[in-house]
């Protein structure tokens, strides 16, 4: 049975991301000292590698979980694991279009550079507005919101 900090150190996920696994159901609640300190098992830290690279591949939290559940249950059959695995690639897939999208407009946006006043700069004129753009590309993916650890401020109260 290992401390979570010898856990943090033999996966390389931080001790936050292991308590946030753990509230998120993918990781189970480890068994405690009597002090109260968590001790993690083998079985525990292979789950919690599989969990980081899955996440390194850049499967979400709930391709993870289903994936998980398949593990759990190993007389199951793999094709829900395919399935997860195969609209993963498309959107890798689609995603690497996007880029070369992307990649080809600024090369051309900083080749169009004249290095003169910024009145001037054909950078700023092409992020000024889509009409200047040679390619049409996508608009930008928005970062899905996540919670946020940084509490509210309470109010001061008025005398």
């Amino acid at each position: 049975m290992l401390p979570i900090g010898q856990v943090a150190k033999t996966t390389g996920v931080k001790i936050p991301t292991i308590r946030f696994y753990e509230q998120e159901g993918l990781l189970a609640a480890p068994a405690r000292t009597e002090g109260g300190r968590r001790l993690y098992s083998d079985a525990d830290v292979r789950r919690l590698a599989f969990i980081r690279h899955a996440r390194a591949l850049g499967f979400d939290l709930g391709d993870v979980r289903s994936l998980l559940d398949l593990t759990d249950e190993p007389d199951r059959p793999c094709a829900e694991a395919d399935v997860i695995a195969r609209t993963h690639l498309a959107t890798v897939d689609e995603r690497i279009v996007q880029l070369t999208a992307l990649k080809a407009e600024l090369t051309r946006i900083v080749r169009s550079c004249a290095g003169g006043k910024a009145a001037q700069c054909r950078v700023i004129e092409a992020l000024a507005g889509h009409e200047h753009c040679a390619h049409d590309h996508p608009e930008p993916r928005r970062p899905r919101a996540r919670k946020s650890k940084v509490r509210a401020k309470p109010k001061a109260r008025r005398t």
